[in-house]
C-alpha cells in the first residue's frame, strides 16, 4: 500500500528544521497576521521594507567586478553600465583587503588575482575614470581598510566635480565576520570597532547617502553556516556595531538608517524566502525593543544578496546557470534591495565577459519577463512559508541568546564559539555530499565520464610588475615630507581617543600616501590581531 503524503518521512531544511510534506490551516493555529506580518513597509517589516517594493521599480542589479589592473576593471565597469547595471560591486585583490601595497613582500603572487589592486588615490582614479559617480551606486567589498578605500573614492569623486553628498553606495566594513569566517582582518577587534564607529560619524556629516556598513552573513554561509546561523551570527555582529556606535556617543537614529546587510541566496528557495522574512522581523524587534530606535528606518533590515558561490560546481559548469536563476528568484521573492548573480564559470576562475553579462541577463529576465514584480510579498499567507518563517525566527532568537550569554559577539569570537558552530555545520554538510544523501547535480549524481574543455580567464603575472612600477613612480613624484607628516598625525590620533581617525587619514591619502602606508601607521600603534587558535 502506497504512503499518503502525510505519512511520508518529514524532510529537514538546511537549518535542520522539520519540513513537513503538507501544511494547512492548523500549521498556523494562533497566528496573528496583524502583529506578525503587518503591512509592507511597516513594522515589523516581515512583508518588506517598502510599501510598494518592486511594483514601483525593481531591485538594484549589481555585478561584482574587478580584476587585474584598475584600467582593465574600469573597462569592465563601462561594459556593465552600458548593459544596464545600475550598481557596481567592486572586488579588491587580497593585498588590498589586508592593507598591503602591491610591492610588499607579503603581496607577492597575489596582486590582481581575486580582484583589482588599489594602492593609492591614483589607482582609484583610474578605476572610476569616466564613470558617473553621481549616478551609479558603488558597493565595495572591503572590510579592515574600508575607511581608506572610502576616502579614496570620495577624493576621486571630488576630482571629478562630484560632491560627497551626491555619492551613493556601500562599504562592507564588517570586520567581525572576518574573525569568524573569512580571515582578512588586520587589527584587534576593539580597535576595528573604533574605526567602524568613526566611519559612521564621518559619513553622517560628510557622505550622508552612503551605507556605512554591510553586515554580512554571506561569508559565514559560504564557510558552512546554516540559514539560522547565518542570520543569528550576522545580527549578533550588528548588535555589537550598534552598541559601539552608541558607546562613541552617536544617537541610534542618526546612524541606524544607513546600516545595511548582506546575505546569501541558496537553491533551497522556500527556506531562503522564509529566512529573509524572519531576519527582517527579528531585526525590527531588536532595534525597537533593545536599542530604543524611534525612526522606522532604523528598524528596517535592508539587504543586498549574492547568489551562493559555494553551491557552484566546476563539474558541468553550465548547470550553474540554473542554480543561479533559482537563487536569484529566492532573493527577489524574499524582498532583497539589491542583487548580484554569480557567473556560471566562477567555480573555475574569474568570470569571462560573456558569463558576467549572462548573469546580469538572469536578473533582467526575472524582473521584466516574470510576474514577481507585479505584487508585493507573493508568499504572504502561505502555510509553509509562514510556518517556516516562525520556526526560523524562534531558532534565531535561541542562537542570539547563546551569543549574549557568552558576553556578545566579540566575546563569542574571542572564545571561538561562532567559528566552531559553523565548522560543525560545514562538516555535516560535507558528509551528506560525500555519502550522496545531499544531491549535487553533476558532482555526486548525474555525472559525466569526461568533462567538456573550458578556457578560464587567467590573470597575467605582469600585472604585479606593472603595479610595483606604478608605486615606485608615485613615491618619487609626491611630497614625501608631507606624506610622513600626515602619517605621523594619524599615528598620534590612533594613540588617543578624541579625534575621528578618518580626518587625518583623508589628509594622508590626499597627499598620496598609499593604502599600505596608512594601514602600517595604524599597525604601528595597534598591532595586529592574532587569533586564539594560532597559539
Amino acid at each position: 500500500m502506497a504512503e499518503t503524503a502525510t505519512e511520508k518521512r518529514t524532510a529537514r531544511t538546511e537549518s535542520d528544521l522539520p519540513l513537513e510534506a503538507v501544511y494547512d490551516a492548523e500549521s498556523l493555529a494562533g497566528f496573528d497576521p496583524e502583529t506578525r506580518l503587518g503591512k509592507p513597509g511597516s513594522y515589523p517589516f516581515t512583508r518588506g521594507v517598502y510599501p510598494t517594493m518592486y511594483t514601483g521599480r525593481p531591485w538594484t542589479m549589481r555585478q561584482y567586478a574587478g580584476f587585474g589592473t584598475a584600467q582593465e576593471s574600469n573597462g569592465r565597469y563601462h561594459e556593465l553600465v552600458n548593459a544596464g547595471t545600475g550598481g557596481l560591486s567592486v572586488a579588491f585583490d587580497l593585498p588590498t583587503q589586508m592593507g598591503y601595497d602591491s610591492d610588499s613582500p607579503l603581496a607577492s603572487g597575489e596582486v590582481g588575482k581575486v580582484g583589482v589592486a588599489i594602492d593609492s588615490i591614483d589607482d582609484m582614479g583610474v578605476l572610476f575614470n569616466g564613470l558617473p559617480l553621481d549616478k551609479v551606486s558603488t558597493s565595495m567589498t572591503i572590510n579592515a581598510p574600508a575607511s581608506t578605500l572610502l576616502l579614496m573614492y570620495q577624493l576621486v569623486a571630488a576630482q571629478q566635480g562630484v560632491e560627497a553628498k551626491q555619492l551613493t553606495g556601500t562599504i562592507q566594513n564588517d570586520v567581525l565576520k572576518e574573525y569568524i569566517a573569512r580571515g582578512t582582518y588586520i587589527y584587534p577587534p576593539a580597535q576595528s570597532l573604533r574605526l567602524i564607529s568613526d566611519i559612521f560619524a564621518y559619513c553622517n556629516k560628510e557622505i550622508p547617502r552612503w551605507n556605512t556598513i554591510s553586515i554580512s552573513g554571506y561569508h559565514m554561509a559560504e564557510a558552512g553556516a546554516t540559514p539560522v546561523q547565518e542570520v543569528a551570527f550576522t545580527l549578533a555582529n550588528a548588535k555589537a556595531y550598534v552598541q559601539a556606535a552608541l558607546d562613541a556617543g552617536l544617537d541610534v537614529d542618526a546612524f541606524a538608517p544607513r546600516l545595511s546587510f548582506f546575505f546569501v541566496a541558496r537553491t533551497t528557495l522556500i527556506e531562503e524566502v522564509a529566512k529573509f522574512r524572519a531576519a527582517r522581523r527579528v531585526w525590527a524587534r531588536i532595534m525597537k525593543e533593545q536599542f530604543g530606535a524611534q525612526n522606522p528606518k532604523s528598524m528596517m533590515l535592508r539587504f543586498h544578496t549574492q547568489t551562493a558561490g559555494v553551491q557552484l560546481t566546476a563539474q558541468q559548469p553550465e548547470v550553474n546557470m540554473i542554480r543561479v536563476s533559482l537563487q536569484g528568484l529566492a532573493a527577489v521573492l524574499g524582498g532583497t534591495q539589491s542583487l548580484h548573480t554569480n557567473s556560471f564559470d566562477e567555480a573555475i576562475a574569474l568570470p569571462t565577459q560573456k558569463a558576467a553579462r549572462l548573469a546580469l541577463r538572469t536578473q533582467q529576465v526575472i524582473a521584466f519577463e516574470t510576474d514577481v514584480c507585479k505584487t508585493v510579498d507573493p508568499f504572504a499567507g502561505s502555510y509553509v512559508v509562514e510556518s517556516l518563517t516562525n520556526e526560523i525566527e524562534e531558532a534565531v532568537w535561541d542562537l542570539l541568546q547563546q551569543v549574549d550569554d557568552l558576553g556578545g559577539a566579540v566575546a563569542g569570537i574571542e572564545q571561538g564559539f561562532q567559528k566552531a558552530e559553523i565548522e560543525r555545520s560545514a562538516y555535516a554538510q560535507q558528509l551528506q555530499i560525500d555519502s550522496g544523501e545531499r544531491v549535487v547535480v553533476g558532482l555526486n549524481k548525474y555525472t559525466l565520464d569526461e568533462e567538456e574543455h573550458y578556457d578560464p580567464l587567467r590573470v597575467d603575472p605582469q600585472i604585479e610588475i606593472d603595479q610595483c612600477e606604478r608605486l615606485e613612480v608615485l613615491r618619487k613624484g609626491r611630497d614625501n615630507a608631507a606624506v610622513d607628516k600626515a602619517l605621523d598625525e594619524l599615528r598620534q590620533a590612533a594613540e588617543g581617543r578624541g579625534t575621528n581617525l578618518l580626518l587625518p587619514m583623508k589628509e594622508a591619502l590626499a597627499a598620496r600616501a598609499t593604502g599600505g602606508e596608512v594601514s602600517n601607521a595604524l599597525r604601528d600603534v595597534w598591532g595586529m590581531y592574532v587569533p586564539r587558535d594560532a597559539f
